[in-house]
């Protein structure tokens, strides 16, 4: 390709379709992986969850929305636990923690809680909704790298089971507060143990250039750990945790940061005669957004993870040879998980109206055509931020029209307002059409914004047929009332 003094997007012969876009035999497919379970067509071509169409639910609740397909999301829940039980049955167990920055309100804390997993929040926001939802204390862990006082001590005084501690200034702060409220803090620390995930460099987190954890390299996670078993009056250790990045289809990366995290768990054992009970290999399971990914089933994940252990346990464990031999040096640890994206990513998508279609000359006999929606980036920020690929569909009616290369772009005043970078949809559309973009559960919602002073949408929660607002809809009024003057 040649070069333009204008840049890349200028270049003579740029704008084709990515390579795993090829021109599809029919437009109005519904690729599977994609989609929750209970998507699919009805025989006008309409887009349909759990038995309700979409354009009934845009009547009804209008457009921008997010709509997530309930029980989706708690078969996906079941089938992480059920599957890492099952994988480790022949160790100490498991545990799932759904990670709630994904998307978190009162309903889907619920179905977190009814479907048996435990919760992990990193503000006092999220612990808020928790507590809103009836969540048990004691089956939430509580991230974050700069926890504030005020939200340590609700963390306490709710019996939050598991603080996982990220800097020396907070085991000063969380002990002084446990002296202070006469309690021991359960802790885990979270260790960053330099292993880069095949991922987007800002949501990779377990190299060591970066804010979270206490360091393996330079000691500072033995130091953390030697910190809280000197104050057993204040702390009660419970294990090691860490978090490798997101957005990540395959185990190598576990692999190499458990075999640092039980080496570090085999070396408190020796050094300090501690059994750390837990271990938390964190989250960041990937989903597909487009053809191009293909995640791991979660059951393979489990049975490769619980191989990962088993193995990293037998060959660390002093030079035993087997797992009963192993617990001659340390107990074998309980391993906890913390799925977010890969739970509530794909049961989610956002159903938009198209408000115009527009054809672009590109050059080299090329065009594009830019479809705007009723939202963008104030609703989904991550094409903007990580460069994250999504894919659409026509959602309101069938379409013989051959297919055209397009853009689908957002409302706002920003060129980077993109929404679905590439994809190929019907030549017929028309301004009144309604697009829906799948795999929008995750860092959708959560990261939304009111730019452009836009109110954000509602999410609809919908489930044999019934379809409710477990989020509502924002409203000027809303936007307006925190104006003080």
């Amino acid at each position: 390709m040649r070069s333009h003094e204008a840049g890349v997007l200028h270049a003579e012969g740029y704008g084709g379709p990515p390579i795993y876009l090829p021109t599809p035999g029919d437009v109005m497919e519904l690729r599977r992986e994609l989609w929750s379970q209970n998507a699919q067509r009805d025989t006008a071509g309409r887009l349909t969850v759990a038995g309700r169409d979409v354009v009934s639910l845009a009547e009804e609740f209008g457009t921008a929305a997010y709509v997530i397909d309930e029980e989706d999301f708690r078969a996906r829940a079941r089938g992480f636990r059920d599957s890492l039980n099952a994988a480790f049955s022949g160790l100490a167990g498991a545990d799932v923690y759904y990670a709630g920055k994904a998307f978190l309100c009162t309903a889907v804390a619920r179905w977190v809680l009814e479907e048996g997993l435990g919760l992990d929040v990193c503000t006092g926001g999220e612990l808020a909704v928790a507590q809103r939802a009836g969540f048990p204390g004691e089956r939430i862990g509580f991230h974050g790298n700069n926890k504030s006082v005020a939200e340590l001590r609700e963390a306490l005084s709710y019996g939050v089971g598991r603080i996982i501690v990220d800097s020396r200034q907070e085991i000063d702060r969380l002990g002084a507060l446990a002296a202070e409220l006469g309690v021991r803090a359960p802790v885990m620390v979270r260790v960053t143990v330099g292993v880069e995930a095949h991922t987007h460099e800002f949501i990779a987190t377990g190299h060591e250039d970066q804010k979270f954890g206490f360091s393996l390299n330079g000691g500072a996670a033995f130091e953390a750990v030697q910190r809280i078993l000197a104050a057993p009056e204040r702390f009660e250790l419970l294990g090691l945790h860490s978090h490798i990045g997101s957005q990540i289809f395959d185990t190598s990366g576990f692999e190499a940061a458990a075999h640092r995290l039980v080496g570090l768990h085999i070396r408190v054992a020796e050094e300090l005669a501690y059994h750390c009970p837990e271990i938390n290999l964190g989250g960041g399971y990937g989903i597909a957004y487009t053809t191009a990914h293909d995640p791991l089933p979660v059951d393979r994940l489990g049975v490769e993870l619980a191989g990962i252990l088993t193995r990293e346990l037998t060959a660390l464990g002093d030079g035993h040879g087997a797992l009963d031999q192993v617990a001659q040096v340390t107990q074998v640890p309980r391993v906890a998980i913390e799925p977010g994206r890969a739970i509530v990513g794909p049961s989610m998508f956002t159903l938009y109206e198209v408000g115009t279609v527009k054809e672009v000359t590109l050059g080299d006999r090329r065009s594009r055509t830019y479809v705007s929606v009723d939202g963008g980036m104030s609703d989904n920020a991550r094409p903007a931020l990580y460069e994250a690929d999504y894919s659409c569909t026509l959602a309101n009616r069938h379409s013989d029209a051959p297919p055209m290369l397009s853009r689908v772009v957002g409302r706002h005043c920003e060129s980077g307002d993109i929404v679905v970078l590439d994809e190929w949809l019907p030549s017929d559309l028309t301004p009144g059409d309604l697009i829906a973009v799948p795999g929008t559960g995750a860092y959708c919602r959560a990261l939304s914004s009111q730019y452009n002073h836009t109110p954000r949408p509602p999410v609809i929660a919908v489930r044999g047929g019934h379809a409710r607002v477990i989020v509502r809809r924002e409203t000027i009024e809303d936007l307006l009332a925190l104006d003080a003057d």
